[in-house]
Formats: structure tokens, sequence, C-alpha cells
């Protein structure tokens, strides 16, 4: 649930091509917008492996207490989803500092890069391991650590029928994560065992090729 006293900060319809103007690829995707949604997926062969996956940052900073929602749908299966969210550059710097090295879509740069951030997986159907039993995995960077895990209730793109609500709170040192208001996901960190607690920050979808999603009313709150 998102607090009652809290306000919408952003909202983005992803409706059409200026929607999407100021957002920031890092790898090669064609981000299109067939249904009124914002639609993406890699450019890349999947045999390229990490180098064909990418990630697409929404430009605002938001902080450190917030709400995210979005409606999601995916459109074709293998591949992987995940909502970064408190990313920030190390040493407090600002997350497109210019000093830092370039990131094009390895996941390496993501959690052993110059950045810190979460890490939540809502959508794991990369691997057959992941088609098998569906989870959602909550990671906090620097480092690539494993925080929370909890049962994926969605369907595989064959038994979607429409777009789904997703939820993420972040208050405190509280996380929450739902779908179609159905509670999936709950984390306290102690700041302690994987490090500080993350503050203000920027949120990015990224995905693993060869999947395509559909995304639109991207909504802050804080």
């Amino acid at each position: 649930m998102i607090p009652r006293e809290w306000k919408q900060l952003y909202h983005n319809p992803l409706a059409s091509t200026e929607d999407a103007a100021d957002f920031r690829l890092e790898g090669e995707a064609a981000i299109t917008f067939p249904m009124q949604r914002m639609r993406l997926e890699s450019t890349r062969n999947p045999s390229d492996g990490q180098q064909a996956n990418f990630v697409l940052w929404c430009p605002e900073q938001f902080p450190a207490d917030l709400a995210v929602s979005w409606e999601f749908r995916p459109i074709r299966e293998p591949g992987l989803a995940i909502l970064f969210f408190a990313a920030n550059g190390v040493d407090d710097k600002e997350l497109f500092d210019p000093g830092f090295l370039p990131r094009t879509g390895e996941y390496e740069q993501y959690h052993h890069g110059e950045m810190n951030a979460f890490h939540l997986s809502y959508y794991r159907r990369r691997w057959p391991a992941e088609r098998e039993f569906h989870t959602c995995n909550l990671r906090k960077s620097y480092g690539f650590h494993l925080v929370s895990q909890a049962a994926d209730p969605l369907p595989s793109v064959n038994d979607c029928t429409d777009h789904y609500r997703m939820l993420l709170v972040k208050q405190g040192n509280r996380i929450h994560f739902s779908i179609n208001e159905l509670p999936v996901l709950s984390w306290v960190d102690d700041g302690v065992t994987f490090g500080p607690l993350l503050g203000a920050g920027k949120i990015g979808f990224r995905q693993m090729a060869p999947f395509i999603a559909e995304y639109a009313n991207l909504r802050v709150y804080g």
C-alpha cells in the first residue's frame, strides 16, 4: 500500500516516443509503441550473452522513500525483467557521472560496477530452472547479495491476457512488492549485513534477450 500522506511525484504514460525521449538507454534495444505502450526488445542476438541485454533509465532522481507503480505485460519468452531502484553512483556521485566507465547492459557492471542499487527481478524466465520454478528475487549492490526471495504469481506468456499492476514501496528500511494488489515480497534492511541503507536514486528497466515486454503508466509517489 502507498502511504496515504504520500503524493504523486511523477507520472509517465509511456504511450509514445515523446514520453521516453529523455530516457537513457544502456545497451542496444528497440523502443517502440505499437499499442500505445512502451515495448522493449534487444536488437542483438541472444547468442551475444550479456552483451545482448540492456537497461533503460528514467532520467529523474527520486527520494529515498518512494513507491513505484507500473503496468507490465510479457510478450515473448524466454527472458528476464528487472526493476532497478535507489540507484546511485558510488561515493555519493550521480548515477550518470561523466567520470564513470560506460555501462552497456552487461549485468556485472550493475552489481560490481561504479554504482549501488536494489535489483528486483520480478519476471524470471531466461533459464530452464527459472521457468520450472518461478520466483521474484531482490538483490542489493554493490555486490550480488540475494536479500529476499518469494514466489512469482505471474503466468507464462501464453496465459497472459492483459497487463499486470506492479507496485514497489521503499519506506525507511522496509521494502514491499505486490502484483495486482497481491503481496509478493517484503524485506527489512538492517543497514549492516549487506551494506549501508540506500537513499535517493534513479529507477530503470532491465531486460535479458530475447525477452520482449510492454510497460505503461509509470508513476512514482513520495
